[in-house]
Parts: C-alpha cells; structure tokens; sequence
C-alpha cells in the first residue's frame, strides 16, 4: 500500500483536483461497505492479499476472484479496495423514463496512471442488462462493455469506470497463477547458485525442454526449485499456453526472446507449395492455425468473417483480407482437423446403433466380403440385387468417412413415418396448458389440467376426434418432467436433487484441484454412537466430528470430535491438528454457509497464514461431496461397527429397549477419538479410492508432493506461539493494560507481572484468550505472548467458554428485570459458579468439557487414561459373576476392546 507520502506524490503527477483527491481518500479510509453473500448458485469468499495486507472480499470464483489475481500480479496497480462505499447514478432509458438508485461497484483500482471503478459480470448476465436496461450496459465496437451513465459519473473526477467479464478471463493463465501461489507468496525461500546454474544450464542446452522432462532428469534438484524459478520470473515459460500441472506441454527457455526465436524455426519448416496446397474451406466450426495458435471460425457472413481463440477472443476479418492471409501462408487449416472430425462421426453412429443393427450389418459384411477381395458377383441369384446395393453403400461410405462399415450399417429404429399424429397446433396447446395450469407453484393434479384442457377445447369448437387421450397428455408432461419442471412447481429445494450433477472438468476449476493443500474441505457431521462418560458413566449422547479433507488426494488431513456443536473451536481445533501433522495449512479452504465459517476469529487466522476461504452456495451440498462422501464411509466403516452405534433409531417403530443405543453405549469420547484417529490416518488412508483410478489416498498424496513441490518454505512451526493465534480474541482484538489491574478480556481482568513495567502501563497490547479454560488469557507483551491469569483464576480455573455463557444466561434469567437488562460482573458470575443451585444445571456440560480433555491427549500423541466403569470392582466373586452373567456379548467384546491394558495402540502421528 502506499503512503502518504507517496500518495501525495502519486496525485501530484497525475495533476488530480482537490475533489478526485478527496474522493480517492474517503475510499481508502473507508471500509467495505457490504460484505458479500453468496447466492443459490455462486461461491463467495474471502482472497488474502499480499499487495494490500487485508483479506479482499469477491462475490464469485468465477468472475472476481479471477480479477483479484490480475490485480494482484499486475505491477501497474498500486492499490485496490473491494466494495468501496456507494453513489449515485441519474440517467433517462430509452422508453423516456428517468432513472436514479445507489450502485456499489465490486473494486476501487489505483494504477500508476489512472485510477477508478471496475465493475464485474459474468457476460451472459450482462447480455441480458444490455436488452433489459439499452442505456446502461452497452457492448462497444471491440467487444468491450461500458456504462455510459457510469462513466459519465467517474469523469466528473478524472476517473474511470469499467465493466469487465468473464470473457476477458484467460483460465489458463489463472490456473497457472494459483499453482505458483505458494511461491509468490514467501520471501524466504532461496534456490542456491550452484542450483541455479544447474537448472539454467539444462535449458540453455535444449531450449524448448518440457517441464515434465526437466523434473524428470535434474538429479539433485528439487521440484521447488524449478517452480521457484518460473515464479521469479529466471525461466520463461508462456503461462498463458498450458497449464503447469500438465508438465509435458509446457516449453522452457531462458527468456522470452528465445522462445520467439523457436517459434519462429518451428513455422518455417513448411514450404511455400505445401502452404498453398493447404485449402481452408469458410465452414462454422472448421480450426484454422495463424502463427501457430488456434482459432476457430464461429461466423461466415456476406462481407466478414467471425474467429474465436482458445481464451474465448473474438476476431472479425473481412472475406479479403481472410483470402489473402490464406494465400500467403499465415492461416492454414489445422492437420488434425478433418481426421477428428470424421473419427468423432464414425463414433457418433456407432453409439447410435443397436444390438440388431449391428449384427445384421455384420452378416452383411460377411456377405460381401468375397467380392470386395475381387471375386464376381453371381448373376441371377435371389440375392444379387442386395449384394450389389450393399457394396455400392460399401465403398461410398468407404470414400466419405474412411470406412465402408458405415455403409451397410441401417438403423432400424429411424425407419418408418415418425411424424406425430396430432395436428401441431393442437400439441402447441397442450404444451401451453402445461406451462400456465400444470408447471406453476399452485401445484395442480394432472387429471385437473387435464379436465380443463378437454373442456377449452370443447368451447373453442375442437373435434372430439381431435381430442387427446389423458395417456397421451400424461405422456407430454413426462416429456417435460425433471429439473426445470420441478422448480416451476415446487421450488429450487425440491428442484436441486434433479439438478444434473457432473464434476466440472473445465479449465475454470480443477476437477479436485491441481495438487496437495491446493483445495479442501471443511464439514461437521453428528456421529452416529451414543457414548457414555469416562468418570461417571452417565450417557452424554453423541459427540460431532469435524473433518478436513484435501480434495486432491482424498486424504483426511485432521478429524476433531467434541461435544460442543460446530463453532469457531472446532474450526480452530482442526487447522491447529493439520498444523501439528504436516506442518503446513491449505491453499484454500471451502466451506458451507455456517455461522462458524463466517466467525471473525476463523477468518482472522485464515488470513493470518495466507489461505483463502470460500463459501460454497446455500442449499448446494454437492458442492462438498468430497466430505458429505466420506461422512457416509466414515459411519459404515467405523461408527457402525461399534456398540451403541444409531442405526436403529432410523427405525423408530422397530426399536425397544433392548436393542437403543443408550442403553448398548460403551465408548467414551477420548477412546473413540483415539480409535476414529487410527482408522482415518492408517485404515482409510491406505485403502484404494475408487475416486483415485484404484490408488489410495496416500500414495496420490505422495505422488503430489513429488511433482508438484513439497513446499516447505511455506511450512508453519507447530509451537506456543501458534498455539496461542488459533485461540480467539477480543472483537478489538486489543486490550489496555491498566494498573493495577491488567487487561480486560471478556467482562474479566487477567494479570502478568510484566505489565508493572511502567512503560508497559496504559499501552494497548494484543490479547487472546483459552475457550476451554477461562481462566487464563494471553497478552502480546515485547515480543513475546505472556500467560494472564484471571483475578477469580479459583473460580474460572478449568471452565470452559461454554459453560461461562450457559451459567451467564441462567444468571440473567434470574435477576433479570423486565423493565431493563441485567448487567453481569466477573465476580457475581463466579460466585454463581461456585454455587450448589447451578451444580445440576452445569453438570452435564462439566463433563463434556472433562471428556473433551482426553481428546487434546490423544491429539498432543498420549493415551486417555482407563476409563472408571470399565474397571474390575472390589466386589467379592460372586457379584462379578452375576455381572458378568448380565452382562451381553456385545458389551463384554467392547470392554475388551477400550481396555488399554489388553490392546496394542498403533502410533497415530
């Protein structure tokens, strides 16, 4: 970002007026002023960004994510802000109508040269504008769309106002900026000299190398190294070519003059007679090469003609000039194209074809093939005529599409009059009485629209002879059954499980993205086992498991059980996990809608360590089917092999008391953690996916990580200090150290005998504090986190943030006046506390909370201690026979199983 000075500097050589430069620092001062939603069907999120030190807002990955990269890579933008603050745009449309409304723009862009708004729209949105309000959004002569009462506005300033689409986007390009993010985004990762020369010394000698043989022969060189160097801009490689995942098409050179000098050899191997025998025919659809890029003709019109390149370009050349490039050898039509074109038809009529078709052309194939191989044909034979036709069909398809198959190949299926019966007029009024009686929210019967239909015909004098069956009406309305039709009826919810579902394989988002840490996952799920208390016995119900998966590899890289429902602490609990077992967190993380997910601490420490954090639509679960996917073989592989599993309850009328899951709970939350630990990184991680070709998810994880870059400068230290940043904070984030008595964190005073520092006093300090024990806080005190304890540290030793805000809301119930709220004090609530009367209240989440302790053992790599109930008792032997005798099989093989003494606990870390 700049400073003042040199934004003094900055408006200065731009000759601004007193206006545009107060305009510019109302938005650099103010803060966004929305914060962005996701809709049914866009995915928003949060982008952190290195150039202006914040996170940086976007309404869609598709369209200003995208843009966020352009700005962020491109040297000639200094600054940009997202949603900056709202004005006012006044114009006339074309029917004479005056209008006026507020208009937030998606960006603020300060370049070197100029500065203004940048609105952003996906172009088939800004098609419709355009026919919808003419005046507004209107597309200029070289295919770039304005908003003249925009830019009217912005000129009154010197700025300028531009609508940019998703046309303009080069995917490629984007792709390629995303992979190398982990690159661009750490000044401490060094490649040696030595390195360096090994590398450059590799192209030098074969300029062109691909990516996929240098990886493959540099022995001594990292992967890193490599990515490293292209990232830093010491080996060219045209990222605007191919996508650097897909190692074998990128070409390597020194620098950019070499490539254009490769270039330039490659296309001058072909020879003038060879150009010239190349004819391009003007066809819709036909690939044409100019300097070696592809284009493809879309339009052939009377005077001009309309190309389209690989990154969605259009280019209009007139039918002469296309002539004259065609003659001089710049176009040629591409080699390959007549060959795919006519493979991909030859397949088209194969899938077409049945069973029957294909065994009959069989037999007469094995008919003709005498003839074929030159024998003649018997005359006057019953079967001479159908021989003859048969060949001639044979070896016209032979010279049309390359095979002669094709020609005796009759579709049974298309012969006969296929023509509807009914007068089409009278299928265009069945179609109209779907659309306005049947396909509307009132949600009408068949046989109703049906009993009206037959009675409009009726008035309207229609013949009764002409009057469709309720079969054949039936039979319309199936035709137009599925998504849409749902959604006309009985709205987007119910329409959504017959949405077409089909995992994206365009270059606009990676199927399961690009490489490990690249793209995962975060979702919650309720498991499915009823457990008990490890002290007391008593069932405190099911727990709920908290996952985040990578969605490259599959591979669950942290699961977090707790009683709690999902919040911020589960979200901080499994990035603290990943942390602690890779050393490293996700390029991005996506999520659902959850309020968690929104949490300012959560967001907060994504931006911190550089992730970007998407929100997948509302309502669209699919959207993270790599966790929904894995809930579902996490609950068949391993919670329904357990006692007290929940699977009955699906059948409440079959359940009884011998068979509920209350009554057959044996595991405790610290044991179950334990063992769901042990089957998620050693059981599910090795077996084969059938999502992974038959790999399992540690060997496509391993395989990432050695051709795509382990990235280790990006590594994070999993000590106190990291510890103590996934820990919340205050909503100022600030406290101010007071004499005497310290900082205020949350309605409490914590005290640190370093805050008797007099030059410490009355200063503002970063502070954070312990959801599971409040009654300690940290402060951020000379460099280093201090531990704070709480002024009534007896009485909020151990509690957790949740039992605080159950006994915080009791109290308020109870000296609640009506007329006014009730303010509560540190030392009132822990009196209230310490009290018999809140003893029952508390009790249950008191012991939650103990049970949570055994699960930081089994993360911090120990083993809950032995669970009470489970012990032997001192009674005397016939007692333990009797119990044992009660006792089901079941009950006793689980005992068995969470008795450490008698199992051997594999190493989960």
């Amino acid at each position: 970002m700049l400073s003042d000075d040199e934004f003094n500097q900055w408006c200065c050589c731009l000759k601004l007026s007193e206006k545009a430069q107060q305009e510019i620092q109302h938005v650099r001062s103010s803060a966004p002023s929305r914060r962005v939603r996701g809709a049914h069907n866009n995915v928003t999120g949060r982008y952190p960004s290195r150039k202006m030190g914040l996170s940086i807002q976007f309404e869609s990955h598709k369209v200003e994510l995208p843009f966020i990269y352009q700005l962020e890579h491109d040297k000639d933008v200094l600054e940009y802000y997202d949603q900056p603050p709202s004005f006012k745009l006044s114009y006339q449309e074309a029917s004479g109508r005056n209008l006026g409304f507020y208009i937030t723009p998606d960006f603020f862009v300060i370049h070197t040269n100029s500065v203004g708004w940048v609105e952003c729209k996906p172009e088939d949105k800004l098609n419709q504008l355009a026919k919808k309000s003419s005046r507004r959004y209107v597309l200029g002569d070289e295919n770039q769309w304005h908003s003249p009462p925009a830019e009217q506005y912005a000129q009154q300033f010197g700025f300028f106002f531009r609508l940019w689409s998703n046309a303009e986007i080069n995917w490629t390009l984007h792709r390629n900026l995303e992979f190398l993010a982990d690159y661009y985004k750490s000044n401490a990762f060094e490649v040696t000299k030595a390195t360096r020369n090994t590398i450059l010394s590799m192209i030098s000698a074969q300029p062109g190398i691909t990516l996929a043989n240098l990886l493959h022969h540099s022995e001594g060189v990292s992967t890193d190294d490599i990515y490293h160097l292209i990232a830093n801009e010491e080996i060219y490689v045209n990222l605007t070519a191919s996508p650097l995942v897909e190692a074998e098409k990128c070409l390597l050179f020194v620098d950019q003059l070499y490539e254009e000098t490769y270039n330039a050899i490659i296309l001058s191997q072909s020879t003038t007679n060879t150009i010239h025998s190349l004819g391009v025919e003007l066809i819709p659809g036909i690939t044409v090469l100019y300097s070696g890029k592809s284009l493809t003709i879309t339009l052939v019109g009377e005077t001009e003609v309309l190309l389209q390149t690989s990154e969605q370009q259009i280019v209009t050349l007139t039918l002469s000039t296309f002539d004259e490039l065609v003659k001089q050898g710049k176009i040629t039509k591409s080699t390959t194209q007549k060959t795919d074109e006519i493979n991909n038809q030859v397949m088209d009529l194969f899938k077409k074809a049945s069973f029957p078709d294909l065994m009959a052309a069989n037999r007469r194939y094995r008919l003709i093939q005498p003839y074929l191989d030159g024998q003649p044909i018997k005359t006057n034979t019953p079967q001479e005529r159908s021989l003859r036709i048969w060949l001639r069909a044979y070896r016209q398809a032979q010279q049309k599409y390359g095979y002669g198959y094709l020609g005796i190949l009759h579709f049974e299926n298309k012969k006969g009059n296929r023509n509807r019966k009914l007068p089409q007029h009278i299928l265009n009024l069945i179609d109209k009485f779907i659309i306005e009686r049947y396909e509307t929210k009132k949600q009408k019967g068949k046989q109703s629209v049906y009993n009206e239909f037959v009675h409009f015909c009726v008035e309207t004098g229609i013949s009764e002879l002409q009057v469709p069956s309720y079969k054949t009406f039936i039979k319309e309305i199936k035709k137009r059954s599925g998504y849409e039709q749902t959604l006309k009826r009985e709205g987007l919810r119910s329409a959504y499980r017959l949405e077409p579902f089909y995992w994206e394989l365009e270059v606009t988002t990676p199927r399961h993205g690009d490489f490990p840490f690249h793209i995962c996952h975060i979702d919650h799920t309720e498991s499915d086992i009823e457990l008990r208390c490890s002290k007391t016995g008593k069932v405190l119900g099911r727990a709920w498991i908290t996952l985040l998966v990578d969605a490259f590899s599959r591979r669950i890289l942290a699961v977090y059980a707790s009683y709690d429902p999902p919040s911020y602490r589960s979200c901080m609990m499994v990035l603290r996990i990943c942390v602690k077992r890779y050393g490293r967190l996700p390029q991005t993380i996506v999520t659902d809608n959850a309020k968690e997910f929104y949490s300012t601490y959560f967001e907060t420490l994504l931006a911190l360590f550089e992730c970007t954090l998407k929100h997948r639509p509302s309502s669209k679960s699919r959207f993270s089917s790599v966790c929904e996917r894995l809930f579902g073989t996490t609950n068949t592989q391993f919670f329904y092999n357990l006692a007290g599993n929940t699977q009955i309850t699906k059948k409440v009328r079959l359940m009884t008391k011998s068979v509920n899951p209350k009554n057959l709970s044996l595991w405790t939350l610290g044991w179950l953690y334990l063992y769901l630990c042990e089957w998620a990184y050693s059981i599910y991680d090795i077996i084969e996916h059938p999502g992974l070709e038959g790999q399992s998810p540690r060997e496509v994880f391993s395989a990432g990580i050695a051709q795509y870059g382990s990235r280790d400068h990006r590594r994070i230290s999993y000590d106190e200090n990291f510890r103590i940043l996934t820990l919340p904070t205050t909503n100022k984030s600030r406290a101010k150290v007071q004499p005497g008595k310290g900082v205020k964190v949350e309605q409490k005073y914590y005290w640190s005998n370093t805050f008797r520092d007099p030059e410490i006093e009355n200063t503002s300090v970063d502070v954070r504090y312990d959801p599971f024990n409040a009654g300690i806080a940290y402060a951020y005190v000379q460099g280093q986190w201090v531990e704070c304890i709480s002024e009534y540290y007896s009485l909020f030793r151990g509690r957790s943030e949740k039992e605080i805000q159950i006994a915080t809301t009791q109290l308020k119930k109870q000296k609640q006046n009506h007329a006014s709220s009730y303010r509560i004090r540190a030392k009132q609530l822990g009196e209230f506390l310490a009290s018999l009367e809140v003893e029952e209240i508390l009790l249950e989440q008191r012991l939650r909370d103990k049970q949570a302790q055994e699960v930081f053992q089994v993360i911090e790599g120990e083993i809950p201690l032995l669970s009470p109930y489970n012990q032997t008792p001192n009674v005397d032997e016939e007692k333990e026979q009797d119990k044992l005798n009660s006792s089901t099989e079941s009950e006793l093989e689980v005992n068995e199983l969470v008795n450490p003494q008698k199992l051997k606990i594999f190493k989960i870390y």
